[in-house]
């Protein structure tokens, strides 16, 4: 037995995720987009569109600190005939 600590995963749409990240991600999210809904103006489309836009930068922040831990290996076969 080793004493690695594997991360934690869980499945999510067929795909494993790590915990910490998944939840540090919303955060980051729900942050820029309700932070950018309450600073819109109180005219009726000014929230939507702001609170939308907070979202995406959130999205963007966040693709930009967590990077993927995928290894991907690509692996040719042999030509068949």
């Amino acid at each position: 037995m080793s004493n690695k600590k594997s991360p934690t995963n869980v499945e999510i749409w067929a795909d494993l995720v790590n915990i910490k990240d998944l939840i540090l991600s919303i955060i980051i999210c729900l942050f820029f987009t309700l932070g950018s809904y309450f600073i819109a103006p109180n005219k009726p489309p000014m929230p939507l569109f702001f609170g939308l836009g907070g979202a995406v930068l959130g999205f963007i922040i966040t693709s930009f600190i967590i990077k993927p831990k995928r290894i991907i290996k690509e692996e040719s076969e042999g030509e068949q005939e």
